[in-house]
C-alpha cells in the first residue's frame, strides 16, 4: 500500500518536472518562430538547469502531490495555476537577480506558466475523463435521465462520475433558456414532457427527479411523467436536509407517497415553540403510536427538560423508549434528550394522577385514541367511548389538578358530522375539553382536527403495500371514496403549531390541501413498485361499516376563522348543554359498571352529539341512515 502511494507520488512529480522542461523550451520555440538560434538555445540550456528545479520545489510546497488523479476536479487547477503564477514569479526574480543579460526574452516569461498550467492541469483531467469512461463501460453502468438542469443535477453527473455505478443519458427540464444546453457534458434534451421521445434514441432505465427545491407540485407531475414513460423514478434529498448536511445530493431515493401528495413544507414559527417547549417538561399521551412517537421527535429538536411518553402497549412503549435511549438509532437530538417512558392507561385515574404530581408536566399532548374505524363500530363500541371520551376527561382533570399550562387534544376529520362511532367519540372529547375550558382558567385546552396520515397503524397505505408484496389484488373499498391526506412529521408539525398558538377553547382545523381518490392512491403504489395495472388488480370491495364516500373538516354549522398560520384555521364549534358533564359522567359510569351493547351506544352518542348519524352499509356499498 506505502509502495504504491509512494510510487504514484514519484510518477506524479517526475511527470510534472517533464512538463516544466518541456514548456521552457516549448516557450523558447513558440518565441522565436518555431526554430532556437544561437546564443538562444545555449541560453535556454543554460536557464533550463536551474529553472525546472526551482519549480519543481514550489510544486512541492503548494502540495500538488497529496491529491489524487482520479479525483481531479477545479479547486485541484486553481491550485497548480497558482502554483504555477508563484514559481514564475520565482523564475522572474532570479533573473532580475542576476544583473546582466540572460539571454531569456521577456516573453519567455508569459509563455511558460500558460503552457505549464495546461500541461499539468490538462494532463490530470484527461486521466480522470479516461478512467471515468474506462469504469462506465466495465461496470456497465446503468442510463439513467435526470429530471431538473440545476445545482442538484450538476452534484449527481459530477458524483456519478466518480462511481460508475450510474451513467446521467441525458437532463430534461421545463426552463426552454436551458435546452440544447450541456451541463458537464451532459446535453439538455427538453422539456418534461418529451421523456417519451428522448427513451426512442436514448434507451434509460430509470429516472431520477433532482428538483429539490421545487413544489411538491412540480415534482409530482415529474414522478407522473416518468412513470407513464416506463422509468422507474427516483429522486433527490430535499432541500432542507441538503442544507442541513445530513445527506448528499448523491443519496438518492425511491420516490414515495408524500411526494405525490402535492403538498408544500410546514413553516414553524420555530422561535416560539422553542420558548414554549424550550427546559419545560412535555408529556405526550399514546407515545408509541404514529402520531405520538413523531410528537415526540418533533419536541426533541426545541430542547425539552424531559418528555414523558405515556403508552399502554408494553411493546410499543419499549419500542419509542429504544429509539430516544439507543445512540445509534437515534439522532443528535435525541441523545441529548431526557426522556421517562410510563406504562399506563389513560383510562386510570389514579395512575394518571400519579404521572402528573411525579413529572409536572408544562404541556400534556393527549394522542392516545382508539382510531380504527370498522373495528370500533362492531362489538366495541363501548369500549371506544370509555377510551376516547372517558381516556381523554380522565387525563384533562389530571392535568387541570396538575395545574398543566395547555392540554393538546388530537382530534379527527371524522369528528365532523361523524357516522361512525369513532368520530361520534372524538367529537364527544371535544366536546368535553370544551366545557372543562368553562370551569378552569389554569389551564388551557386546545383541539386540533385533521385526515389521515400517510403511513400511519392502521391506515390504507401499509395494507396496500402488503397487498402488493402478495402479488395483489389492492382492495379499495370504493371506487369514489376519498380522503385528505398528508404526511406524519407535517401532522406532527402543526399540532405544536396550533399548540403554541391555542389561547384555550378552540378547534384549529388544520390546511389537509385536496382530498385524495384512494383508487388514484391505489395506482400509484402500484406504479411505484414497477408495477402496471394488468399486473396487480385492482377491487372494490365494498363500503365498510361507518365509513363514508368522503370526509369533512367543519360540521354545516360550524365557521371558521384565519389564524396568523396559513395552514390553520380556527373552527367556531356549538356549545354544549349546561348540565353536559353531569349527564356524561353518569353515562361514562354505567358502561364502566356494566357495558351496553352497539345499538344502546349508538343511539346514547346520538344523545351527546345531535350531529351524530350512523350509517348502514349494504352488499353494494352503498350508505342509508340507520
Amino acid at each position: 500500500m506505502h509502495v504504491s502511494v509512494r510510487l504514484r507520488t514519484a510518477l506524479a512529480f517526475v511527470h510534472d518536472v517533464v512538463a516544466a522542461g518541456f514548456a521552457w523550451c516549448a516557450a523558447f520555440w513558440l518565441r522565436l518562430n518555431l526554430e532556437v538560434p544561437e546564443p538562444f538555445f545555449s541560453a535556454m540550456l543554460a536557464s533550463l538547469a536551474w529553472v525546472v528545479p526551482l519549480q519543481a520545489a514550489v510544486f512541492w510546497m503548494f502540495g500538488l502531490y497529496r491529491g489524487i488523479w482520479r479525483y481531479a476536479s477545479v479547486p485541484d487547477v486553481q491550485r497548480i495555476v497558482l502554483a504555477v503564477l508563484v514559481a514564475a514569479m520565482a523564475v522572474a526574480m532570479v533573473l532580475m537577480l542576476q544583473g546582466r543579460p540572460t539571454g531569456v526574452p521577456r516573453s519567455v516569461l508569459i509563455l511558460d506558466p500558460l503552457l505549464l498550467a495546461m500541461a499539468m492541469g490538462g494532463s490530470r483531467m484527461l486521466y480522470r475523463i479516461l478512467r471515468e469512461r474506462r469504469q462506465a463501460r466495465a461496470g456497465g453502468a446503468r442510463s439513467v435521465f435526470v429530471l431538473g438542469a440545476g445545482d442538484a443535477a450538476a452534484g449527481l453527473i459530477k458524483e456519478f462520475s466518480l462511481s460508475g455505478e450510474w451513467r446521467v443519458a441525458a437532463l430534461f427540464d421545463d426552463n426552454t433558456g436551458r435546452h440544447g444546453r450541456s451541463i458537464h457534458g451532459v446535453k439538455v434534451f427538453g422539456a418534461l414532457d418529451t421523456l417519451r421521445d428522448a427513451l426512442a434514441s436514448m434507451p434509460a432505465t430509470h429516472a431520477i427527479i433532482a428538483m429539490p427545491s421545487a413544489g411538491q407540485h412540480d415534482r409530482k407531475r415529474a414522478a407522473d411523467l416518468a412513470t407513464a414513460a416506463g422509468l422507474q423514478v427516483l429522486t433527490v434529498p430535499s432541500f432542507d436536509d441538503l442544507v442541513s448536511g445530513k445527506v448528499t445530493v448523491s443519496q438518492i431515493r425511491a420516490v414515495e407517497l408524500d411526494d405525490l401528495l402535492g403538498r408544500d413544507p410546514v413553516v414553524l414559527d420555530s422561535d416560539g415553540l422553542r420558548g414554549w417547549i424550550t427546559g419545560r417538561v412535555v408529556m405526550v399521551t399514546g407515545a408509541g403510536g404514529s402520531i405520538g412517537s413523531e410528537l415526540c421527535r418533533q419536541i426533541a429538536r426545541f430542547g425539552p427538560r424531559l418528555v414523558v411518553m405515556v403508552e399502554s402497549s408494553e411493546f410499543a412503549l419499549y419500542q419509542i423508549e429504544q429509539e430516544f435511549s439507543d445512540p445509534a438509532a437515534g439522532t443528535r437530538a435525541h441523545a441529548r434528550l431526557c426522556i421517562a417512558a410510563v406504562a399506563g392507561d389513560v383510562r386510570s385515574p389514579v395512575r394518571m394522577a400519579q404521572v402528573m404530581r411525579q413529572y409536572r408536566p408544562t404541556v400534556v399532548l393527549h394522542a392516545a385514541a382508539y382510531k380504527h374505524v370498522p373495528l370500533m363500530e362492531t362489538g366495541n363500541c363501548a369500549e371506544a367511548v370509555l377510551n376516547n371520551v372517558g381516556g381523554t376527561w380522565t387525563v384533562a382533570r389530571a392535568a387541570i389538578d396538575a395545574g398543566v399550562e395547555k392540554f393538546v387534544l388530537i382530534s379527527t376529520d371524522k369528528a365532523v358530522n361523524p357516522t361512525n362511532v369513532m368520530g361520534a367519540t372524538k367529537r364527544l372529547a371535544e366536546i368535553v375539553c370544551e366545557r372543562l375550558q368553562e370551569t378552569t382558567t389554569g389551564t388551557r385546552f386546545v383541539m386540533v382536527r385533521f385526515g389521515n396520515v400517510l403511513g400511519s397503524a392502521g391506515s390504507v397505505i401499509p395494507r396496500f403495500r402488503d397487498q402488493i408484496a402478495a402479488g395483489g389484488p389492492v382492495t379499495v373499498t370504493h371506487p369514489e371514496i376519498t380522503r385528505f391526506f398528508m404526511s406524519i412529521p407535517e401532522a406532527a408539525q402543526l399540532v405544536l403549531q396550533a399548540g403554541l398558538m391555542g389561547k384555550g377553547g378552540e378547534i384549529f382545523v388544520l390546511d389537509m390541501g385536496d382530498p385524495v381518490r384512494i383508487a388514484d392512491l391505489a395506482r400509484s403504489m402500484i406504479r411505484l413498485s414497477g408495477f402496471g395495472e394488468d399486473e396487480i388488480r385492482i377491487v372494490y370491495s365494498g363500503l365498510r361499516p361507518g365509513e363514508k364516500l368522503f370526509e369533512e373538516l367543519l360540521a354545516d354549522d360550524e365557521a371558521t376563522l384565519p389564524t396568523p398560520h396559513h395552514k390553520l384555521r380556527i373552527a367556531q364549534a356549538r356549545p354544549g348543554c349546561s348540565d353536559f358533564l353531569d349527564r356524561l359522567a353518569l353515562w361514562l359510569a354505567e358502561l364502566q359498571s356494566a357495558p351496553a351493547g352497539d345499538g344502546a351506544v349508538k343511539q346514547t352518542l346520538a344523545q351527546f352529539v345531535p350531529e351524530y348519524q350512523p350509517q348502514q352499509v349494504d352488499q353494494e356499498g352503498s350508505r342509508a341512515s340507520s
